[in-house]
């Protein structure tokens, strides 16, 4: 299928901001869209079912082989020995047909308080035929990025584990083709994540017994990525996950987990600038990357507009609410039946000025002994958002004795 790079990269890498010139005593202010951009955006794509089906929520659920995305300390709590996982998602289906993300990940257990394990993510952008300014071909090519993971979880106490991941990523979106005079190469970043995770399983609601759990990571905290010499070098999506998780067990056949996980991006939100390049309202993003995860925190800015003299006016408390429209909510439910059929669904939420992603998620997941298939579908309450009707599937399979896992 024909593409342009340009396509491409309109899709993964969008900024959209605006202001207006006003008198000083007629002021009018609208929400402004300033959407924070990374590199390699594909890190950050829920890879399987099961999390997907609650709302991409996955940081305190119990511990499967996708823990690797969602958080690594989990594994150390995990009551199997070892396990296997692999998901398939064809992506972005409302606007073209080739692309997709495929995700392998396993670990095994070593003794009662240490997990290794490491997942393999691959993204595939499909078939882009590149052209020369009079229409010519010069070649086919399937841009493809991949990263590959090798994770550590290490249990603290019966309740508490922290987690440790270290990656390598890769893109290639250009095949080395020459834009112009400028030649490209391929972006190359080593990362790491960070963990923890609390598991009470000794909760007794109303009679019930239950587990809380509550899970935090760092993710993707690695060097800046560029993709020509000349160019700017771009974040990785350094992302910060904060949630809990509740599972209430009503008898031997019958349990229900609700969670909830609010995530924020470490990277610096775009300021606004003046047509001069000076910044009229908030912090310049050409940082490193240690201070550009301490100024996510405070350098939105605002919702601006330009008086006659040229200056900016920030709306009072733009600045706050802007910070707080960075972070995305997802949580959803998940049945479990006599623990061989699961039902989930879950809703995720983004701010319209930050993206716009809502939708519904959906999905199930059937088990039996050592073998089990979930599938999820994403329902995007815009039709015209290139989300929606995503499909996952994922693969589960279990090895060695889980009593001797229990026991050790």
């Amino acid at each position: 299928m024909k593409k342009s790079i340009a396509y491409i990269a309109s899709v993964f890498f969008t900024v959209a901001g605006f202001s207006q010139t006003v008198s000083k005593d007629e002021t009018e202010f609208t929400i402004q869209l300033n959407t924070i951009t990374t590199a390699v955006p594909f890190l950050v794509i829920a890879p399987d079912s099961r999390a997907s089906a609650m709302g991409d929520a996955g940081v305190a659920t119990s511990p499967d082989p996708n823990s690797f995305h969602w958080n690594t300390s989990k594994l150390a709590f995990s009551k199997e020995k070892s396990e296997f996982g692999v998901s398939y998602s064809p992506w972005l289906k409302q606007l073209v047909d080739d692309i997709h993300l495929s995700y392998l990940s396993g670990y095994t257990k070593f003794g009662k308080n240490h997990t290794i394990g490491g997942s393999m993510r691959y993204f595939s952008l499909g078939n882009i035929t590149f052209t020369d300014e009079q229409g010519n071909l010069i070649r086919e090519f399937s841009p493809n990025e991949f990263e590959l993971l090798g994770g550590y979880a290490f249990k603290l106490s019966d309740r508490s584990a922290i987690g440790f991941n270290g990656k390598f990523v890769y893109s290639n979106l250009t095949g080395g083709i020459n834009a112009g005079t400028t030649s490209t190469k391929a972006g190359l970043a080593g990362a790491v994540d960070l963990s923890y995770s609390y598991f009470n399983e000794d909760i007794d609601l109303g009679g019930r017994d239950a587990t809380l759990s509550f899970g935090t990571s760092i993710s993707n905290i690695g060097n800046k990525m560029a993709y020509t010499v000349e160019a700017d070098r771009d974040f990785l999506p350094t992302n910060l996950r904060l949630g809990t998780a509740l599972k209430v067990k009503f008898d031997d056949y019958n349990s229900l987990t609700t969670t909830v996980d609010f995530n924020k991006l470490l990277v610096p939100t775009l300021p606004v600038r003046n047509g001069d390049g000076d910044i009229l309202s908030g912090k310049p993003n050409d940082v490193g990357v240690t201070l550009g995860m301490i100024q996510s925190f405070y350098d939105a800015p605002g919702n601006v507009v330009v008086d006659e003299d040229g200056e900016g006016i920030v709306e009072d408390g733009s600045k706050f609410k802007e910070e707080l429209n960075e972070i995305n909510i997802g949580g959803g439910l998940e049945y479990w039946y006599s623990d061989v059929l699961a039902i989930r669904g879950g809703y995720f939420y983004e701010h319209r000025a930050k993206g716009d992603r809502k939708y519904f998620t959906f999905g199930a997941g059937i088990y039996y002994s050592v073998f089990g298939i979930d599938v999820s579908y994403l329902a995007a309450l815009k039709r015209t958002n290139p989300l929606a009707n995503t499909v996952r599937f994922s693969l589960k399979f279990k090895f060695g004795n889980n009593k001797i896992a229990s026991a050790e």
